[in-house]
């Protein structure tokens, strides 16, 4: 094996904490408690007024648990593409849920030959969804694979929408008149809003909010400072945590930090002129799914801080951040040992974490 992988891979894991997590846990002052195990595949969950939990399930349920209890699915859920990494995905409230009951759903839709990101929206009654409605629809993809699919609203009420490269089609990711390899931001009702960055340029399309993106698994928001992280998958190495600015080409697949699964190169080159560097990244990759910006007051002392879930090592890498950069990291809650899929703020400041599998878990952080 070439010995400057093996040496990256060592300086990787020690500075990321992999071989001191014992340790580390051990010192966290926090209690894990599973909430449920009856979940097929939990891919997103938000978090209802009355202390329900909503979560999709990947195979085409929308599910509520209460006090542990998982509901029958919730009726008048679209059809979805359950193929490849396809399926009912993320899932987000309203802003100003407590008045209207909107949730916004994400899902592929299609064959596995010709599929599509979704975006929807409905009124959420107590067993089912009511004038269900499609905002938004991605250009037809040939695998389906590399959704992006996850959801955040800003401060403006304008929607991010994260879209992936459909894994065949990276070159697309630095094609303006693609939606492929983007992160998109839209209206609430799905169109693109009138200050978006490529509003009125020829041959690019109105609801690009930055491009160059492989596959961004989770986006998450600062409202205080007005700032959007996203991280996304590279292929083999070259996980990326980016700070996500308007127009800004991120550089997929002209610039790479990370090689093809068959060890050959994608590029040549790490920077080019014109071309956004992460904030920080993993080689090897640690196959980041879910994010979470913690502002709660239950664990103070992570005020700010990033955490995300590793589907590869089957833990939550945490990211101290100082002045909105990364400093220094360390992962956490590996006795849960499985797949892990998402990770949320409850509104007690508590942690959530989805756990995947057809005996998916919600897996609560609780201070002890």
């Amino acid at each position: 094996m070439n010995m400057k992988y093996l040496a990256s891979l060592f300086i990787t894991l020690f500075m990321t904490g992999f071989f001191a997590s014992t340790h580390m846990v051990a010192a966290e002052d926090y209690r894990l408690v599973k909430i449920t195990d009856e979940l097929d595949m939990p891919w997103g969950l938000a978090f209802l007024p009355n202390g329900d939990l909503l979560v999709t399930e990947l195979s085409g349920s929308l599910r509520r648990v209460r006090d542990g209890k998982v509901s029958a699915p919730i009726g008048n859920v679209p059809d979805v593409l359950y193929d490849g990494q396809g399926g009912l995905m993320d899932v987000v409230l309203h802003p100003d849920f407590a008045e209207n009951n909107l949730v916004y759903l994400t899902y592929a839709a299609g064959t596995p030959e010709a599929n599509r990101l979704v975006l929807m929206r409905a009124r959420l009654a107590d067993k089912t969804l009511e004038n269900p409605e499609t905002l938004y629809q991605t250009q037809n993809r040939n695998r389906p694979v590399h959704f992006g699919a996850r959801l955040v609203f800003l401060n403006d009420g304008t929607l991010i929408l994260t879209h992936g490269d459909a894994f065949d089609e990276r070159e697309k990711a630095q094609d303006l008149s693609s939606s492929t390899g983007k992160i998109l931001r839209l209206t609430e009702t799905g169109d693109a809003p009138p200050d978006n960055p490529f509003i009125g340029q020829s041959g690019s399309r109105p609801e690009i909010f930055s491009y160059g993106h492989r596959n961004p698994q989770a986006v998450v928001y600062d409202p205080q400072t007005d700032r959007i992280y996203a991280h996304e998958h590279g292929p083999r190495g070259g996980d990326e945590l980016n700070l996500i600015r308007p127009r800004v080409n991120y550089g997929w697949p002209a610039i790479t930090y990370g090689i093809d699964y068959s060890g050959a190169k994608i590029s040549p080159y790490t920077a080019l002129p014109g071309m956004e560097q992460p904030l920080t990244y993993w080689d090897p990759s640690i196959a980041p799914s879910g994010m979470t910006l913690y502002q709660g007051a239950m664990f103070p002392e992570w005020q700010g801080d990033l955490f995300m879930t590793s589907l590869r090592f089957k833990n939550v890498y945490h990211v101290d951040m100082q002045d909105g950069l990364p400093a220094q990291q360390k992962t956490l809650f590996g006795e849960i040992n499985q797949r892990l899929r998402d990770i949320r703020t409850a509104p007690d400041g508590s942690l959530y974490i989805l756990a995947e599998g057809n005996k998916g878990a919600i897996w609560q952080v609780l201070r002890k």
